[in-house]
């Protein structure tokens, strides 16, 4: 997938995929063969796929903020694919039934997540950290401080 440039705006979302057939029995097949371990279409899935995050860009560093709630570190996945692509996955486990049990409500939702965000180009993509507390994920990305035109004198002669 190719980065995607609006005149000189940078689209950090270009990775976020939409399939307009997702639900559909007959489907469309694209996201499967992109994303063959996270089913697109369960129902399952749905009501967690869409983890929440926020990114603000910060002068020193982009920071993303994940709402995680209940789950634990070991569950959550940071990634750097392709060099420039922060992905951020996990799943949480849908709570085990007991034959005795009755629920009578079912509104926490369960299944896997899977977010990827195209990191712009001044990006240290080497020294990310992330940090998990009271259900929010922090992942900070440290930023290349802005190069400052090289001005060369040239003498005149004459």
């Amino acid at each position: 997938m190719s980065l995607i440039r609006r005149g000189s705006a940078f689209d950090p979302f270009s990775l976020d995929l939409w399939d307009p057939f997702e639900g559909f029995p007959f489907g469309s097949g694209s996201s499967s063969s992109l994303f063959p371990s996270f089913p697109r279409t369960s129902s399952e899935t749905a009501a967690f796929a869409d983890a929440r995050i926020d990114w603000k860009e910060t002068p020193e560093a982009h920071v993303f903020k994940a709402d995680v709630p209940g789950l634990k570190k070991e569950e959550v996945k940071v990634e750097v694919e392709d060099g420039n692509v922060l992905q951020i996955s996990g799943e949480r486990n849908k709570e085990q039934e007991e034959k005795t049990d009755t629920w009578h409500r079912v509104e926490r939702s369960s299944g896997r997540f899977l977010r990827r965000f195209r990191l712009p180009e001044n990006a240290k993509t080497e020294q990310i950290t992330a940090a998990m507390e009271n259900g929010v994920l922090t992942v900070t990305v440290p930023k290349e401080d802005a190069k400052k035109p090289e001005v060369k004198s040239i003498q005149i002669t004459g």
